[in-house]
Protein backbone atom coordinates (compact mmCIF):
# COMPACT_ATOMS: atom_id res chain seq x y z
CA UNK A 1 0.00 0.00 0.00
CA UNK A 2 2.80 2.61 0.80
CA UNK A 3 4.60 2.19 -3.29
CA UNK A 4 0.56 2.64 -4.30
CA UNK A 5 1.01 6.32 -2.28
CA UNK A 6 4.12 6.89 -4.15
CA UNK A 7 3.28 5.60 -7.37
CA UNK A 8 0.31 7.97 -7.66
CA UNK A 9 2.09 10.86 -6.41
CA UNK A 10 4.39 10.13 -9.67
CA UNK A 11 1.05 10.14 -11.63
CA UNK A 12 -0.13 13.05 -10.46
CA UNK A 13 3.26 15.19 -10.73
CA UNK A 14 2.96 13.89 -15.11
CA UNK A 15 -0.38 15.22 -15.22
CA UNK A 16 0.01 18.42 -13.43
CA UNK A 17 3.20 18.96 -16.00
CA UNK A 18 1.06 17.88 -18.64
CA UNK A 19 -1.64 20.33 -17.51
CA UNK A 20 0.81 22.80 -17.27
CA UNK A 21 2.14 21.94 -21.25
CA UNK A 22 -1.62 22.18 -22.49
CA UNK A 23 -2.37 25.42 -20.95
CA UNK A 24 0.78 27.18 -22.43
CA UNK A 25 -0.30 25.33 -25.92
CA UNK A 26 -3.57 26.88 -25.76
CA UNK A 27 -2.30 30.13 -24.24
CA UNK A 28 -0.67 30.86 -27.56
CA UNK A 29 -3.36 29.77 -30.05
CA UNK A 30 -2.93 33.03 -31.61
CA UNK A 31 0.81 33.58 -31.15
CA UNK A 32 2.19 33.97 -34.66
CA UNK A 33 4.76 31.10 -35.61
CA UNK A 34 4.31 29.40 -32.38
CA UNK A 35 4.66 25.64 -32.13
CA UNK A 36 3.18 23.74 -29.86
CA UNK A 37 4.83 21.10 -27.24
CA UNK A 38 4.21 17.49 -26.39
CA UNK A 39 5.01 15.38 -23.16
CA UNK A 40 6.33 12.28 -23.76
CA UNK A 41 6.39 9.44 -20.27
CA UNK A 42 7.90 6.99 -19.79
CA UNK A 43 7.22 4.07 -16.48
CA UNK A 44 9.92 3.77 -13.83
CA UNK A 45 12.50 0.94 -12.51
CA UNK A 46 10.43 -2.43 -12.10
CA UNK A 47 11.13 -4.94 -9.01
CA UNK A 48 11.22 -7.97 -9.56
CA UNK A 49 10.31 -10.42 -7.22
CA UNK A 50 10.20 -13.50 -9.45
CA UNK A 51 12.03 -12.90 -12.91
CA UNK A 52 10.68 -14.02 -15.80
CA UNK A 53 11.88 -17.39 -17.38
CA UNK A 54 13.34 -18.76 -13.84
CA UNK A 55 13.46 -22.48 -12.83
CA UNK A 56 11.24 -23.15 -10.04
CA UNK A 57 11.82 -25.21 -7.42
CA UNK A 58 10.17 -28.31 -8.90
CA UNK A 59 12.03 -27.50 -12.31
CA UNK A 60 9.57 -25.92 -14.38
CA UNK A 61 10.08 -22.97 -16.11
CA UNK A 62 8.30 -19.18 -14.92
CA UNK A 63 6.08 -17.90 -17.83
CA UNK A 64 6.10 -14.41 -17.02
CA UNK A 65 7.34 -13.96 -13.38
CA UNK A 66 6.46 -10.92 -11.12
CA UNK A 67 7.94 -7.53 -11.57
CA UNK A 68 6.06 -4.30 -9.95
CA UNK A 69 6.12 -0.99 -11.26
CA UNK A 70 7.45 2.49 -10.02
CA UNK A 71 5.59 5.31 -11.71
CA UNK A 72 6.20 7.20 -14.12
CA UNK A 73 8.18 10.12 -15.05
CA UNK A 74 8.51 12.29 -18.08
CA UNK A 75 11.09 12.13 -20.08
CA UNK A 76 11.04 14.58 -22.77
CA UNK A 77 8.67 17.81 -23.70
CA UNK A 78 8.67 18.11 -27.39
CA UNK A 79 8.08 21.01 -30.07
CA UNK A 80 6.00 19.76 -32.72
CA UNK A 81 7.28 21.78 -35.78
CA UNK A 82 4.07 21.20 -38.00
CA UNK A 83 3.76 24.15 -40.03
CA UNK A 84 0.59 26.40 -38.82
CA UNK A 85 -2.26 27.91 -41.07
CA UNK A 86 -1.48 30.98 -43.33
CA UNK A 87 -2.85 34.07 -42.91
CA UNK A 88 -3.82 36.58 -45.68
CA UNK A 89 -2.49 39.79 -44.10
CA UNK A 90 -1.66 42.17 -47.48
CA UNK A 91 0.70 44.06 -45.26
CA UNK A 92 4.10 44.26 -46.86
CA UNK A 93 5.87 43.66 -44.48
CA UNK A 94 4.45 40.25 -43.09
CA UNK A 95 6.53 36.93 -44.19
CA UNK A 96 5.57 33.58 -44.10
CA UNK A 97 7.90 30.60 -44.11
CA UNK A 98 6.28 27.64 -46.93
CA UNK A 99 8.12 24.78 -45.73
CA UNK A 100 11.13 24.52 -43.58
CA UNK A 101 13.38 27.19 -42.36
CA UNK A 102 13.65 29.90 -39.54
CA UNK A 103 14.29 33.49 -40.00
CA UNK A 104 17.49 34.71 -38.51
CA UNK A 105 17.13 37.54 -35.59
CA UNK A 106 19.79 39.51 -34.19
CA UNK A 107 19.40 39.57 -30.29
CA UNK A 108 21.12 42.26 -28.20
CA UNK A 109 23.54 40.54 -27.26
CA UNK A 110 24.51 39.99 -31.04
CA UNK A 111 23.53 36.15 -30.94
CA UNK A 112 21.40 34.91 -33.61
CA UNK A 113 18.52 33.51 -32.51
CA UNK A 114 15.86 31.70 -35.02
CA UNK A 115 12.12 32.03 -35.48
CA UNK A 116 8.93 31.24 -37.36
CA UNK A 117 7.28 34.33 -36.91
CA UNK A 118 7.80 36.77 -39.84
CA UNK A 119 5.60 39.95 -38.69
CA UNK A 120 8.71 42.15 -39.51
CA UNK A 121 8.31 46.38 -39.37
CA UNK A 122 10.56 49.13 -39.78
CA UNK A 123 12.37 51.12 -37.74
CA UNK A 124 13.15 54.87 -37.65
CA UNK A 125 16.23 54.19 -40.07
CA UNK A 126 14.28 51.98 -41.96
CA UNK A 127 15.62 48.77 -41.37
CA UNK A 128 13.47 45.46 -41.09
CA UNK A 129 12.94 44.25 -37.60
CA UNK A 130 10.65 42.36 -35.34
CA UNK A 131 8.27 43.18 -32.90
CA UNK A 132 11.07 43.80 -30.22
CA UNK A 133 13.24 45.68 -32.31
CA UNK A 134 15.52 43.09 -33.26
CA UNK A 135 16.91 42.98 -36.87
CA UNK A 136 16.69 40.67 -39.44
CA UNK A 137 19.86 39.00 -40.78
CA UNK A 138 21.26 39.81 -43.28
CA UNK A 139 20.47 43.47 -42.39
CA UNK A 140 17.82 44.58 -44.81
CA UNK A 141 17.09 48.82 -44.56
CA UNK A 142 14.70 50.20 -47.04
CA UNK A 143 14.80 53.96 -48.41
CA UNK A 144 12.55 56.10 -46.94
CA UNK A 145 10.82 57.59 -50.32
CA UNK A 146 9.89 54.20 -51.40
CA UNK A 147 6.06 53.28 -52.76
CA UNK A 148 6.35 49.67 -53.07
CA UNK A 149 7.97 47.25 -51.80
CA UNK A 150 8.38 43.35 -53.07
CA UNK A 151 9.62 40.05 -51.74
CA UNK A 152 10.38 37.26 -54.38
CA UNK A 153 9.41 33.54 -53.04
CA UNK A 154 13.52 33.63 -52.88
CA UNK A 155 14.04 36.13 -50.33
CA UNK A 156 14.63 38.64 -52.87
CA UNK A 157 13.80 42.14 -51.63
CA UNK A 158 12.88 44.74 -53.83
CA UNK A 159 12.07 48.56 -53.80
CA UNK A 160 10.17 50.80 -56.24
CA UNK A 161 11.22 54.60 -55.09
CA UNK A 162 8.83 57.65 -55.88
CA UNK A 163 8.33 58.73 -59.20
CA UNK A 164 10.83 55.51 -60.93
CA UNK A 165 9.28 52.77 -62.93
CA UNK A 166 11.73 50.56 -62.17
CA UNK A 167 12.34 47.97 -59.00
CA UNK A 168 15.71 48.39 -57.21
CA UNK A 169 16.79 45.41 -54.94
CA UNK A 170 18.06 45.94 -51.91
CA UNK A 171 18.37 43.32 -49.98
CA UNK A 172 18.24 38.75 -49.69
CA UNK A 173 16.24 36.89 -46.89
CA UNK A 174 18.05 34.12 -46.07
CA UNK A 175 16.84 31.56 -44.26
CA UNK A 176 18.24 28.20 -41.48
CA UNK A 177 17.90 25.23 -41.51
CA UNK A 178 18.25 22.70 -38.82
CA UNK A 179 19.11 18.86 -38.72
CA UNK A 180 16.52 18.14 -35.88
CA UNK A 181 14.72 21.50 -35.05
CA UNK A 182 12.98 19.70 -32.03
CA UNK A 183 16.44 19.92 -30.23
CA UNK A 184 16.22 23.95 -30.52
CA UNK A 185 16.24 26.13 -26.70
CA UNK A 186 12.94 28.10 -26.96
CA UNK A 187 14.07 31.26 -24.99
CA UNK A 188 10.53 33.14 -25.55
CA UNK A 189 9.98 36.37 -27.42
CA UNK A 190 9.12 33.60 -30.34
CA UNK A 191 12.82 32.85 -30.33
CA UNK A 192 14.84 29.77 -30.18
CA UNK A 193 18.38 29.45 -29.96
CA UNK A 194 20.72 26.21 -31.47
CA UNK A 195 21.69 23.70 -29.46
CA UNK A 196 24.18 20.06 -29.40
CA UNK A 197 21.22 18.23 -30.12
CA UNK A 198 19.30 20.33 -32.65
CA UNK A 199 23.07 20.58 -34.92
CA UNK A 200 24.23 24.01 -36.52
CA UNK A 201 22.14 26.15 -38.71
CA UNK A 202 22.57 25.66 -42.49
CA UNK A 203 22.35 29.16 -44.05
CA UNK A 204 20.79 28.98 -47.60
CA UNK A 205 18.46 30.88 -50.10
CA UNK A 206 14.76 30.08 -50.13
CA UNK A 207 13.47 27.71 -51.94
CA UNK A 208 17.55 26.05 -52.42
CA UNK A 209 17.55 22.09 -51.82
CA UNK A 210 14.18 21.82 -50.25
CA UNK A 211 14.48 24.89 -47.73
CA UNK A 212 10.95 26.59 -47.84
CA UNK A 213 10.07 29.64 -49.56
CA UNK A 214 8.88 33.15 -48.30
CA UNK A 215 5.10 34.42 -48.80
CA UNK A 216 4.86 38.01 -48.93
CA UNK A 217 1.39 39.35 -47.03
CA UNK A 218 1.37 36.52 -44.89
CA UNK A 219 1.46 34.91 -41.44
CA UNK A 220 2.11 31.27 -40.25
CA UNK A 221 -0.67 31.21 -37.58
CA UNK A 222 -0.03 29.00 -34.41
CA UNK A 223 -0.38 25.28 -35.10
CA UNK A 224 -2.07 24.64 -31.69
CA UNK A 225 -5.70 22.52 -32.19
CA UNK A 226 -7.89 23.82 -29.97
CA UNK A 227 -10.19 21.20 -30.19
CA UNK A 228 -7.11 18.24 -29.77
CA UNK A 229 -5.57 20.86 -26.60
CA UNK A 230 -9.39 20.43 -25.21
CA UNK A 231 -9.51 16.67 -25.55
CA UNK A 232 -5.85 16.33 -23.43
CA UNK A 233 -6.54 18.64 -21.43
CA UNK A 234 -10.23 16.87 -20.04
CA UNK A 235 -7.86 13.19 -20.42
CA UNK A 236 -5.59 14.76 -18.47
CA UNK A 237 -7.81 16.09 -15.77
CA UNK A 238 -9.07 12.74 -15.43
CA UNK A 239 -6.06 10.66 -14.96
CA UNK A 240 -4.93 13.45 -12.27
CA UNK A 241 -8.31 12.82 -10.58
CA UNK A 242 -7.63 9.04 -10.59
CA UNK A 243 -4.38 9.29 -9.04
CA UNK A 244 -5.71 11.45 -6.49
CA UNK A 245 -8.15 8.52 -6.30
CA UNK A 246 -5.59 5.83 -5.68
CA UNK A 247 -3.69 7.92 -3.04
CA UNK A 248 -7.14 8.48 -1.45
CA UNK A 249 -8.07 4.35 -1.53
CA UNK A 250 -4.72 3.36 -0.36
CA UNK A 251 -4.89 6.07 3.02
CA UNK A 252 -7.53 3.98 3.15
CA UNK A 253 -6.40 0.64 3.22
CA UNK A 254 -3.78 2.06 5.63
CA UNK A 255 -6.54 3.22 7.72
CA UNK A 256 -8.14 -0.36 8.20
CA UNK A 257 -5.03 -1.97 9.01
CA UNK A 258 -3.91 0.46 11.31
CA UNK A 259 -7.36 -0.36 13.28
CA UNK A 260 -7.52 -3.70 12.89
CA UNK A 261 -4.03 -4.01 14.93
Amino acid sequence: MMKSLWIASTGMETQQLKMDIVSNNMANINTTGFKKSRADFQDLLYQTLRSPGATSATGNQIPTGIQIGHGVRTAAVQKIFQMGDMKQTNNPMDLAVEGDGFFQIIMPNGEIGYSRSGAFKLDSEGRLVNSDGYYLEPEISIPSETELITVGTDGTVSVTIANETSSEEVGQIQLARFNNPSGLRSVGRNLYRPTDSSGDPEVMTPGENGLGTIAQGYLEMSNVNLVEEMVNMIITQRAYEFNSKVIQASDDMLQMASNAT
